[in-house]
């Protein structure tokens, strides 16, 4: 396995899981229903595909700190959360941290982040991207399509939220869904959860 450390292992793990048990059929809460992203996560891990996962979101400790600092935590709090001294000079949107998964809050306003994978797989691999939206929301990726001349080869791309025109959901305060990027050999699934804000509460917000 690449990149042995402890972050990286856990991608792996991650971008492997599956979302189907051994009978091909979607995974079950304790209800017997169709289980959500909070009772599975990403899904059931898969440790033979873990090995192999062709892509991963490689993220830095460095890259925690303009996290931590755009959740609006003082440079005291960041310096004892990382056991150094931090002045919080560069900040970010919580959701733009690269991470291997979107949890984002979505009102009426258009949202975009950037993601970086990195190829673990083969050279001269191309990986397209399937959009499995959230009910309610529209979703693009750009580019739809990534090709890796060589190992370790990092590329950015972009994913935008957009509410839909229907833009809401019964009886639902949260929507799922996923990104797969898939090539001839791999193929890594990125959760979407999207929670839904009025827009009394986005005026609300706006007030502070």
């Amino acid at each position: 396995m690449p990149f042995q450390i402890p972050q990286a292992v856990h991608i792996y793990d991650v971008l492997a899981a599956g979302l189907v048990n051994l009978g091909d059929n979607p995974i079950e809460d304790e209800r017997h229903l169709p289980a959500t992203i909070f009772a599975i996560g990403a899904g059931h891990v898969n440790p033979s595909r873990a090995n192999d996962p062709g892509l991963i979101y490689d993220i830095q400790p460095q890259d925690y700190v303009p996290y931590l600092c755009g959740l609006s935590y003082t440079d005291q709090q960041v310096s004892a959360i990382l056991q150094k001294k931090v002045t919080c000079t560069i900040s970010i949107p919580e959701a733009e941290l690269n991470y291997l998964s979107f949890s984002n809050k979505l009102g009426s306003e258009t949202q975009k982040y950037t993601r970086a994978v990195t190829n673990v797989g083969e050279a001269n691999s191309t990986y397209t991207v399937e959009i499995s939206p959230p009910e309610g929301v529209e979703i693009t990726v750009s580019p739809s399509s990534l090709y890796f001349s060589k190992v370790k080869e990092r590329i950015t791309y972009q994913v935008t939220f957009k509410r839909s025109a229907s833009g809401t959901v019964s009886n639902a305060n949260f929507v799922q869904g996923y990104l797969k990027w898939s090539s001839d050999k791999h193929y890594v699934q990125v959760p979407l959860q999207l929670f839904w804000i009025s827009e009394s509460t986005i005026s609300h917000l706006n007030k502070f």
